[in-house]
């Protein structure tokens, strides 16, 4: 996996240039803080990888490109395999690619939940604390 390498540190700069805390992508992705916090760690024996749901919920939520996350160059057999979804060889693929559509629709954003989500990032710290204090966060 070695398209995951550099994984840790794009995602750590995307958060960061977003204005994003740990807790923020956590809330993104339904995780708890310390898993994202272990998706940034440095050391690869403590570090964790989000899964399919996780990485679609990220970059569909914060409108950033999957290739911005993982390094997609020079893969071997042209085969990507995100943790937590496996692909097969077999005639299944229909099934599989409309599991993924189902998914992809499902973290997709509305209009005016995009504007929702861009007001919130430019907000500052202290107003985003008072709004998910608000929301019951």
């Amino acid at each position: 996996m070695r398209y995951l390498q550099t994984f840790n540190r794009r995602l750590r700069q995307i958060r960061e240039h977003g204005r994003l805390s740990r807790w923020d992508v956590a809330q993104i992705c339904g995780v708890e803080e310390a898993q994202v916090k272990s998706w940034e760690a440095t050391d690869v024996r403590q570090r964790g990888y989000p899964g399919i749901s996780e990485l679609l919920d990220f970059c569909i939520r914060t409108e950033t490109p999957l290739e911005d996350l993982i390094d997609l160059e020079e893969q071997g057999d042209g085969q990507l395999e995100l943790p937590g979804l496996a692909f097969s060889n077999s005639d299944d693929l229909t099934v599989a690619l409309k599991e993924l559509e189902q998914e992809i629709n499902r973290v997709q954003l509305s209009d005016e939940e995009t504007e929702l989500l861009r007001r919130f990032r430019n907000a500052s710290a202290e107003n985003r604390r008072m709004i998910l204090q608000i929301l019951g966060g």
